[in-house]
């Protein structure tokens, strides 16, 4: 259980992958901006499949970073549809690490991300009432 009370991610998990030594800053920690761009790959999978086609990421709100995330984690990524309006989406994103070499998952970030629904020609497109079924 993480210190905040919340032991379950909120979502599904959409990317998880390893932490590795080349996404170090210079503290010996994984550079949040490494973090947060497996936060935007997952968040615009998910954007993808409710578009059911291209979007483009316009916002984020309310990034925490809670705890670091070390070489050797697994970071995994869960999104979770919060909103759909004409053209944009809101997305839930959180990121939680599984720690190396233990079972130990602690969550380590969240924000809002929005997306943009867009045509061919990059101008925003309505977003489809009934999500593709995969």
């Amino acid at each position: 259980m993480t210190e905040d009370g919340i032991d379950q991610p909120r979502g599904e998990l959409t990317v998880r992958l390893v932490a590795m030594p080349s996404d170090t800053n210079a503290n010996g920690d994984i550079f949040g901006g490494w973090v947060l761009s497996q936060m935007d790959v997952a968040g615009g999978i998910a954007a993808v499949e409710t578009a059911q086609g291209r979007v483009a990421t316009v916002a984020i709100d309310a990034l925490h970073f809670i705890r670091p995330v070390k070489v050797g984690d697994v970071l995994c990524v869960y999104t979770e549809v919060d909103r759909i309006g004409k053209t944009s989406m809101k997305l839930h994103v959180e990121a939680w690490a599984r720690r190396f070499r233990s079972h130990i998952r602690e969550k380590v970030t969240d924000a809002t991300f929005t997306f943009v629904a867009i045509d061919d020609d990059g101008r925003p497109r309505p977003v489809p009432r009934a999500p593709a079924k995969t």
